[in-house]
């Protein structure tokens, strides 16, 4: 090996755990907040009519900063298959979860999975409803009963 070449080899070496804490550091932050029978017009950031009745300065605040869905559905109304169907992307037949009181096969490929081999830590907080421990969250706590 000429002395260029390892040189080279070295500078690579050592650059490449430095470029990706950089590039970890340029990842945007994700915070997905769902809601249970939550419509868009109760949330001022949609300008809904409900926003000077119940109004949500900390959620419009996080929509003007971020991203804001405005085309966006979920393929089943009934709460834990809209759940899971968010977790998968797969419609409700295809990811197993049809009904609610169903159990959740977790061993399927998620979208907290997926941030997780992005590098992000992930966490659920809250309302589960799928009948089995989460899994590729790196925390989560769920409400009692769920």
């Amino acid at each position: 090996m000429t002395r260029f070449f390892f040189l080279a080899a070295v500078l690579v070496g050592h650059a490449f755990p430095f470029s990706t804490v950089l590039r970890a550091a340029d990842r945007p932050n994700i915070l997905f907040i769902f809601t249970d029978d939550h419509a868009p017009h109760a949330i001022g950031a949609y300008g809904g009519w409900l926003q000077g009745v119940n109004p949500t300065p900390n959620i419009d605040r996080l929509a003007s900063e971020g991203m804001l869905f405005r085309n966006s559905f979920c393929t089943n109304s009934i709460c834990g298959p809209s759940r899971a169907v968010i977790q998968t992307g797969k419609h409700s037949h295809i990811n197993g979860f049809r009904d609610n009181g169903n159990r959740f096969n977790g061993d399927q490929q998620t979208f907290p999975k997926l941030l997780q081999k992005a590098g992000y830590r992930t966490a659920m907080i809250g309302k589960w409803h799928l009948g089995t421990d989460p899994q590729g969250f790196d925390f989560w706590k769920v409400l009692p009963g769920q």
